[in-house]
């Protein structure tokens, strides 16, 4: 069985993360969506409530299991026999980052390989600090984000605000 990791903070899951997942299922037996925890990142909400957002969000998506780990993502992927990292590029700027952490990883386990996928095209620009952005700004994010993300965004900013 083909174990691949989706790695990410997804503070909050967006429709761009979502459509990765179900084009990474094509390809894979199993995908497991990891949370990272990001030192240099300050997210809005827990490891918890992303969690059971995104459960929610790939409920109905029965090879895909959510979970978060600290540490190396080499081996948290030894430690869920996962032979693959999955990593998003939207755009250029994406690739120097993402290039140099799958060299990185390489080095660190060569058994496990890096693969690189393009969102649709109308997912491009989107990421997780935009959504942020954009609704402490009082806009909508209604098509970038599931409607349960979006209700926790709004309840995120009138708890903070």
């Amino acid at each position: 069985m083909k174990i691949a990791i989706y790695p990410g903070t997804f503070d909050p899951i967006t429709n761009g993360h979502l459509d990765l997942i179900h084009r990474s299922l094509r390809l894979f037996d199993h995908l497991i969506v990891a949370i990272a925890h990001h030192q240099k990142k300050v997210p809005w909400f827990t490891i918890e409530e992303r969690v059971k957002m995104i459960e929610r969000a790939v409920a109905k998506l029965k090879r895909v299991e959510v979970d978060y780990f600290k540490g190396l993502l080499v081996d948290y992927a030894n430690k869920k026999k996962a032979t693959v990292i999955i990593r998003g590029l939207r755009v250029v700027t994406d690739f120097e980052y993402e290039f140099q952490m799958a060299l990185m990883n390489r080095r660190l386990n060569p058994q496990i390989e890096t693969v690189f996928m393009m969102p649709s095209e109308k997912y491009s620009y989107l990421n997780s600090a935009l959504v942020k952005e954009i609704v402490s700004l009082g806009g909508s994010v209604k098509e970038l984000v599931p409607p349960l993300v979006e209700k926790k965004l709004q309840e995120k900013l009138y708890k903070v605000n």
